[in-house]
């Protein structure tokens, strides 16, 4: 849905089971250009564009997990509230030719403070599974940001701007 907001129709969309836990000491930024990279390559077909993207929210130095249980979001809703983090979202091209572009589109995004019932209808809402950080700014968890600053469409999870860029500069025609 986002591609086709820039007149992108991908031929195949082929997701890509790869290992995304962070190595010791690996810094958010790095672990989501690292993972960005790692699912391009594997998803590499010679003479195609292969576009691969991957999402960390960040409090600090500190990466937080995509939610894959109720417990783990409750403790990613309860870091964040009240608090600014980062959502930094990396892309990686593969041309046709074989060559590599990448970038790293970084937003700041603030949390209200949450209340304990806040908290619990988005839990129950079951629309932070699999979403790093535990939310989804494009659902509910919109009703929760005070601020941001940066790529909306980076948040969640494909920075527009930044990927025309990367498609225009291997030959890719973006309208």
């Amino acid at each position: 849905m986002l591609l086709a907001q820039i007149g992108v129709t991908p031929y195949r969309i082929a997701p890509q089971d790869i290992d995304e836990t962070p190595r010791p000491a690996e810094l958010p930024r790095l672990l989501a250009e690292r993972l960005a990279r790692e699912k391009a390559s594997a998803a590499a077909t010679d003479g195609a564009f292969v576009l691969a993207a991957d999402t960390v929210v960040a409090v600090g130095r500190r990466a937080l997990p995509k939610a894959e249980t109720r417990e783990q979001a409750e403790r990613c809703l309860a870091l964040l509230s009240g608090r600014r983090h980062h959502v930094l979202t990396a892309l990686t091209l593969i041309g046709p030719d074989g060559g590599q572009s990448h970038r790293l589109c970084e937003s700041t995004v603030i949390f209200a403070r949450l209340t304990d019932d806040q908290r619990r209808a988005y839990l129950d809402s079951g629309e932070w599974q699999g979403k790093a950080g535990g939310y989804a700014i494009q659902g509910a968890a919109a009703a929760f940001v005070r601020a941001l600053h940066g790529s909306y469409s980076g948040v969640v999870g494909l920075p527009l701007f930044e990927c025309a860029q990367l498609l225009r500069g291997r030959g890719y025609l973006v309208p």
